[in-house]
């Protein structure tokens, strides 16, 4: 039937891979990557800041439903990552607290919502990683459409399955399958690099010479 498709994932990140990442700011990985992706402004962390990483299970519903985000939570492995692009709009949650509870006894990696959620207290009180687009009271429906394991886009970040997904109180980062040793290298550098940095400020040796040169470049200083 067209619209319903639970389609098998061709590979994913593996648990190993995901854990080294545990920690790394996402911002950083984020201008490891050029600044090129970001899941949007809107999806926010619901819970209590846990940081989130393991690969994605993408689900694509129609806005106000959450029949397949129910049969993904029975399909997804531990540690996977649910992705859920409901349309963005908010006007019905698509998970709440049992929901996320039911996720969090099958060691799910953590519930990302391109909508709403609700029960927001009590997933603000979880370290289970929940991120959304909105809060609503309103509750979803359960008719379908929708597939499981299709490519997805939230805020034009494009998810497949199986990719690497992060999450920390900056919001979240998609990293593609392919890319993310590299990435994992590059973040490692600009870990040590800030690292340096701090350091360079707490013994007052932190050098802002660039911002002259930066501004004479661009003709607003001159000499």
């Amino acid at each position: 039937m067209i619209g319903f498709a639970i389609h098998p994932r061709q590979r994913a990140v593996s648990a190993d891979v995901a854990a080294k990442f545990v920690g790394m700011p996402v911002a950083n990985l984020s201008d490891c990557m050029s600044r090129m992706t970001a899941g949007g402004p809107r999806l926010r962390p619901m819970h209590d800041g846990t940081y989130m990483a393991g690969p994605a299970l993408t689900v694509r519903s129609r806005p106000g439903d959450n029949l397949m985000v129910h049969k993904a939570l029975d399909v997804a492995a531990p540690g996977d990552v649910i992705v859920v692009d409901a349309g963005g709009d908010l006007t019905n949650a698509i998970i709440g607290e049992i929901m996320a509870t039911y996720a969090k006894s099958r060691k799910l990696g953590g519930i990302v919502i391109n909508g709403s959620i609700r029960d927001a207290g009590a997933l603000r009180r979880s370290d289970f990683p929940v991120y959304a687009a909105g809060i609503t009271h309103r509750g979803p429906y359960k008719d379908g459409p929708g597939e499981i394991n299709c490519t997805i886009a939230l805020d034009g970040m494009t998810i497949e399955p199986g990719d690497l997904i992060l999450g920390d109180e900056d919001g979240l980062l998609c990293i593609p399958y392919a890319d993310v040793e590299a990435v994992y290298e590059a973040g490692k550098a600009k870990n040590a690099a800030e690292e340096k940095t701090f350091a360079n400020i707490a013994a007052g040796t932190h050098d802002t010479s660039w911002v002259d040169a930066r501004l004479k470049a661009l003709g607003c200083l001159k000499g």
